[in-house]
């Protein structure tokens, strides 16, 4: 199913410009108007160069870590993910290339800024805890990592967890290429955890597929009142006009229950697998599309802050009380208008625009002094940063997009090995049992 790289194609060409535009047009805005404090998504040169990551998520039990042991063929073999009916997975499970079968401690992939984790850092050692990498000698990972998560327990609390759950969930969502959401037909319950998960998945509809695993374990007729049951309790929290794709099948290397849809199962998987193929070939069409979207947010933050700073200075006067004027500005910034001026510029959709709340706790600890206005960001060779971001997204984003993507009558790329077969290990010290913990012994 996986296709190799085009020999004629030049990622690392594109890569060092998109690096290029990354660090010099979006970068010092970046710095300028302090975008991490608001969003805490810091961008790095690990992530830009970084694999596409596929990343699970689900209820627990759900069949999330049996999903990736047999899209990896990791069944029967040391390196198998530990599964089983209780939830087993309390930790973040990297699954990613390496040259001998290993674990990787949390501690050390933060450390490491050559991997696209270093950021982790931020939610503290109780998370790198809980943080574990598996390298391994794998076709499929040398293209593409996967991410296998804690399963969503509804009945927990949040601070029972030890680290800020939603906001770890935020930062891999946020970084995901494709999200599969897993769910088992007996168990669709939508509780907090999982409305929640939602709600942070907004905007990234496009990359979300559900997947309804085990499916063998219902006859049809039942599975396709589940499947209906399904669309009914995600409908509400998916805001998308065109509903996510939908995978109906038992991911697992056991032969499928008699008397079940096993033809429709076994296309379902293959189309899995061709979408994932897709993601991976247009890894570096969907690396500039994230920097892209990524800048489009920087700017709208640099022209929220000047618009901010613009009211503050004007009310401010001779006496004013500069704490009571700029309270009065971001506890009410619609009585000075300050989002729908943003919204009279060209290329800034309200979609796009960030909550008026985020700029209380955000000037709540950056103070408005220690900003300066958009058109005191120029200098005689440099330019203006606002012109060198607009450049970059209006014009050279889209035309290095341009430049990379093929056309659709472009030659095929050389034919694709076959996928590894279910229980099956390749590559030099597949068969080392390494030393790890998250298999049960």
């Amino acid at each position: 199913f996986l296709t190799t790289p085009s020999p004629h194609s030049s990622p690392p060409a594109a890569m060092k410009k998109l690096l290029d535009l990354y660090h010099t047009a979006i970068r010092p805005v970046e710095q300028a108007f302090k975008y991490n404090e608001l969003r805490q998504h810091e961008v790095t040169d690990g992530e830009i160069t970084s694999k596409p990551m596929v990343l699970f998520l689900g209820p627990w039990s759900v069949g999330k870590s049996s999903m990736i042991n047999y899209l990896l063929g990791l069944d029967g073999t040391p390196q198998q993910l530990y599964t089983g009916a209780e939830p087993t997975t309390s930790e973040y499970t990297v699954i990613m290339h390496g040259e001998k079968s290993r674990s990787v401690e949390g501690i050390v992939m933060a450390a490491d800024s050559s991997r696209s984790f270093s950021p982790l850092e931020r939610f503290g050692q109780s998370f790198l805890e809980r943080l574990v990498g598996i390298e391994m000698p794998h076709k499929l990972l040398e293209r593409v990592t996967f991410v296998d998560t804690p399963g969503i327990i509804e009945n927990r609390k949040q601070q029972e967890r030890g680290y800020p759950y939603n906001e770890v969930c935020q930062w891999f969502i946020d970084r995901a290429d494709l999200i599969f959401l897993v769910f088992d037909p007996t168990k669709l319950d939508v509780g907090g955890e999982l409305e929640m998960l939602f709600r942070q998945m907004k905007g990234r509809e496009s990359q979300i597929r559900l997947i309804l695993n085990k499916a063998d374990s219902l006859s049809t007729q039942d599975l396709m009142r589940v499947y209906g049951a399904l669309f009914w309790s995600m409908a509400p929290l998916i805001n998308a006009t065109e509903p996510p794709r939908v995978y109906v099948s038992s991911f697992w290397p056991q032969d499928y229950a008699s008397d079940t849809s096993r033809d429709l199962f076994m296309k379902e998987e293959m189309s899995l697998m061709e979408d994932l193929n897709q993601v991976i070939e247009n890894q570096i069409e969907n690396k500039i599309a994230f920097i892209r979207q990524h800048g489009i947010r920087v700017r709208i933050h640099a022209l929220l802050v000047d618009r901010y700073l613009q009211t503050y200075q004007e009310k401010l006067g001779w006496f004013g009380d500069p704490h009571q004027v700029l309270q009065d500005i971001v506890s009410d910034p619609d009585k000075y208008y300050i989002f729908k001026s943003i919204l009279a510029k060209t290329n800034v959709s309200k979609f796009d625009l960030p909550g008026k709340e985020a700029y209380q706790d955000f000037f709540g600890v950056n103070p408005i002094s220690g900003f300066k206005p958009l058109s005191h960001h120029c200098s005689w060779a440099g330019g203006c940063l606002l012109d060198k971001i607009e450049r970059a997204i209006t014009n050279q984003l889209p035309a290095l997009l341009s430049s990379v993507s093929r056309p659709a009558d472009a030659a095929k790329a050389a034919p694709a090995s076959p996928p590894p077969r279910p229980g099956t290990c390749e590559g030099p010290g597949c068969e080392e049992k390494p030393k790890n913990r998250w298999r049960r012994q």
